[in-house]
């Protein structure tokens, strides 16, 4: 049956399934009513199944119960095991003593009879011992009176060795007597052998009996370092005695006049030790490097006083500082000079950063540190004399008369400058890696500011020539300053490591020349923004020309208006000449991406004063700037047809130009219907002012008394939830400033458009450019603030009080405000013009070619 069959088989596997389900079970058996007649079978193969496996368990149950008592058997067969072997364990250990105190009992008498021996042994040696310092002591005082040093100093090692070993006897009487005796010796030999070498050179016998003394230095070598010490201490103070009296005692030979021959003296006394003196003492003794020690602690004494006292003087007058830099060098060679002689390996060159010698130098600064102190006063005099060269830079014209013009030329004060920094540094190196190295720093830090301030922006600012108008920097001279400016940015930051590779390591933070850097940095950005305002000014015609245009009668839109070649003429003209002469692709770069700025709010300026705009006008105009847009494009390789300018140039000009296409869309539509209009306005300027819509139909023209139906239709689609996102101003209509009435050829501007839409403002367009603004707004601009590109703000909108030669800072403290906040202007203009450059992929400062001398 197969029922019975599948049943048999789902029995067989119950005990391997965890989650057995008999519910699921049965009714796999029984899945159809005929199966129902195989109950009985299915009831007898389980109760079969069931009986199997009752017998299987009880089988099993047994053997189990079988092996328990196997496996207890063997577990206290092993116990029995193990108590047996720790019985025979612990008897092994009681013979082992056994064995042991046997041994200890026959071996005692070797092991006395072995001190026995040892003792024996021990003092047989200690007398021995005894007898050789007995000996050696009547030996060692026989021949002190007889004064022959070299055996006495054999003796007196010998005997020195022998006391060493009876320290331990000195409680017995005899042995405290011979020690007292041996140490009265020693004292005595001292004593004989400092009195031969005062009486000898007293009597100017050294020469003669250069023998006996040099075999009694032995003996001082026997007595240990302190006899050693006194004997050379005694020496350096005879040989120097007649320095202190002739140089001490005397004023005018003591004074800094006469610093030469105190080095003289030394020198001559270091060639009689050479001579005379150095067979007398032994080398490693370097007795001669004792008395220059001794030399230089001296001079540095006198120097010390000397100089206080020269600070001090009533009379009012300071410290020659060209003596005091010619003293201040002599002691240096001099120093340098023993640092060669008593050193193995010589001292590195004292204009190096690095030295690969190890060895601390002995005499560096020995002698110059009295100096140190009173370096402030050469630092004074470095501060006046850079104080009268920026004034003199400033004078000077940016480029030689008789020097033909290049691109890569720079203005030659700043490679003077710099020169005059690098050899003032290297002097300072060597005088001083201390606290005067970081006055020094400051001081170049105050100079490179008035550098950048009073002669570099000085050049590309306006200055008076006493005709109208006024003379303004070349192309070529903003050019040579943008050059000047780039090199002065990386010299300074070589400058920076030069003066932290020399000074001392816990003074390297106070070296700081970044903010100073980021200075020029802001003149390169002053410089680009000249030139681009040439080309602005080379423009104005053809605005000129747009603003004379009828923008409100034209009937039909053509190709292009007239005013358009015009500029594009006169722009690439000019921008090509421009470009000709920038040697470094980045500045190219910033120059062509202002210029295009510019000429992009010079655009939306002229459409705000060709009001009304009509819609065939904004339709023309919007045409005009596609137009426009290409030809900027091509602004960056005009000097290299055939080539493609960099996808982001292309971005730039797109981002510039796209600003004008809401304001023209705008205007091209119609103002009936009126909802048009609005919804116009929503979609392309997208915003909330009700200011701003005003503006929009102040340049369509439409008049006063038809606005207010379309500012009601404005509220109404404004406050609708479509809009509800839309921002309260936008930033280019926010800027806006148009005046009520007038029409066309009216005085509308952008006033700050830089600040609101963060680009560069342009002027408010009179109809002839001013050049006497021009360097007002430029050190308005620095002392003001920076737009986005961190440059001044050029164009000068409307007149200016400030006088056209304006440039000098104001005198007392609010000059020194003033130069301040200039500076901060400045560094501030260096720092984003920097970023922007870091964008376009070039690096700033040191390109090839350059003529120009880094440090």
């Amino acid at each position: 049956m197969p029922q019975l069959s599948g049943a048999s088989a789902r029995s067989n596997s119950l005990d391997s399934e965890a989650d057995y389900d008999p519910i699921d079970h049965l009714n796999t058996i029984f899945s159809h009513p005929s199966t129902l007649s195989s109950v009985s079978k299915v009831s007898q193969t389980l109760h079969h199944y069931r009986h199997e496996l009752d017998a299987d368990i009880s089988e099993l149950t047994a053997q189990q119960s079988t092996s328990d008592v196997e496996s207890i058997q063997r577990i206290q067969a092993t116990k029995a095991d193990l108590a047996e072997l720790f019985k025979k364990i612990e008897d092994v250990r009681e013979r082992a003593a056994q064995t042991e105190k046997a041994i200890t009992e026959m071996t005692a008498d070797i092991k006395r009879l072995d001190n026995t021996k040892r003792n024996l042994t021990l003092s047989m040696t200690a007398l021995k011992r005894l007898q050789m310092l007995t000996t050696a002591y009547e030996q060692l005082r026989g021949l002190s009176k007889t004064r022959q040093y070299r055996e006495c100093a054999q003796l007196l090692q010998a005997v020195i060795q022998l006391m060493a070993h009876f320290k331990s006897y000195r409680s017995i009487d005899q042995i405290a007597t011979l020690s007292r005796n041996v140490a009265d010796l020693q004292r005595e030999l001292l004593e004989q052998v400092c009195e031969d070498f005062e009486i000898t050179f007293a009597k100017g016998e050294a020469a003669q009996r250069r023998g006996m003394l040099a075999e009694a230095c032995l003996v001082m070598d026997a007595l240990g370092e302190n006899a050693r010490s006194r004997l050379i201490t005694w020496y350096c103070n005879t040989q120097l005695r007649e320095y202190r009296q002739v140089f001490r005692g005397n004023d005018e030979a003591g004074s800094l006049d006469n610093i030469s021959r105190r080095y003289s003296w030394f020198k001559r006394m270091l060639k009689t030790y050479d001579d005379e003196h150095s067979v007398i003492f032994p080398a490693y003794w370097r007795v001669n490097e004792m008395l220059a020690n001794a030399f230089c602690e001296a001079t540095r004494d006198d120097f010390n006083g000397i100089l206080s006292r020269a600070m001090r003087k009533a009379d009012g007058q300071s410290l020659d500082v060209n003596l005091l830099l010619s003293c201040l060098q002599e002691t240096l060679d001099f120093e340098h000079g023993l640092e060669r002689r008593f050193t193995s390996t010589s001292r590195t060159s004292i204009d190096t950063l690095t030295s690969s010698d190890d060895r601390f130098p002995v005499f560096s600064q020995a002698i110059s540190v009295a100096f140190e102190p009173y370096l402030s006063v050469w630092i004074e005099a470095q501060d006046r004399q850079l104080s009268t060269m920026i004034p003199r830079y400033r004078q000077q014209s940016p480029r030689p008369p008789d020097e033909d013009f290049s691109s890569q030329l720079v203005i030659p004060s700043s490679t003077e400058l710099f020169s005059f920094y690098r050899l003032t540094l290297a002097q300072c190196a060597k005088l001083s890696t201390g606290s005067r190295l970081v006055e020094l720093s400051q001081v170049f830090a105050k100079h490179l500011d008035q550098y950048a301030q009073q002669v570099l922006l000085y050049y590309i600012s306006e200055r008076p020539s006493g005709q109208t108008p006024s003379k303004t920097a070349s192309v070529e001279d903003t050019v040579l300053v943008l050059n000047t400016a780039d090199y002065c940015f990386t010299t300074c930051t070589q400058l920076e490591e030069k003066i932290k590779g020399r000074v001392d390591e816990g003074l390297k933070s106070g070296i700081d020349l970044q903010s100073q850097a980021d200075a020029f940095m802001g003149i390169a950005s002053a410089a680009v923004r000249s030139l681009v305002r040439k080309v602005e000014i080379d423009s104005e015609s053809a605005w000129r020309e747009m603003r004379n245009t009828s923008w409100s009668k034209l009937e039909s839109v053509g190709d292009q208006s007239p005013y358009v070649a015009e500029l594009l003429r006169k722009v690439k003209a000019r921008a090509g000449e421009i470009l000709g002469l920038l040697h470094k692709q980045q500045y190219a770069r910033a120059f062509c991406d202002n210029l295009v700025e510019l000429l992009a709010n010079a655009y939306i300026a002229n459409i705000i004063q060709c009001r009304p705009v009509s819609e065939i006008g904004a339709e023309q105009m919007l045409l005009d700037s596609y137009v426009l847009k290409k030809g900027f494009e091509e602004l960056l390789t005009i000097n290299s047809p055939g080539t493609t300018a960099p996808a982001g140039y292309i971005k730039r000009v797109s981002q510039s130009m796209a600003r004008i296409d809401p304001l023209l869309k705008t205007l091209q539509v119609r103002p009936s219907p009126p909802e048009a209009l609005v919804q116009a306005y929503l979609i392309h300027i997208a915003d909330k002012s009700d200011t701003n819509f005003r503006k929009i139909l102040d340049l369509k023209g439409i008049r006063k008394q038809d606005q207010p139906h379309l500012i009601e239709l404005f509220h109404a689609h404004r406050d609708s939830p479509r809009n509800e996102n839309l921002p309260q101003n936008s930033p280019l209509l926010t800027s806006l400033q148009i005046q009520s009435g007038g029409s066309h050829g009216g005085s509308a501007g952008l006033g700050t458009l830089s600040n609101a839409a963060n680009i560069p403002s342009t002027s408010s367009l009179p109809a002839r450019f001013d050049p006497a603004t021009f360097g007002s707004a430029l050190m308005s601009a620095a002392r003001d603030g920076v737009d986005r590109f961190g440059t001044p703000i050029l164009g000068g909108g409307g007149s200016s009080n400030t006088p056209a030669g304006a440039m000098s800072p104001p005198q007392g403290n609010e000059g020194n405000v003033a130069a301040q906040h200039l500076n901060d202007n400045l560094r501030n203009i260096g720092k984003f013009f920097k970023r922007d450059l870091g964008s376009f992929g070039g690096r700033f400062g040191g390109g090839k070619g350059v003529d120009k001398e880094g440090l």
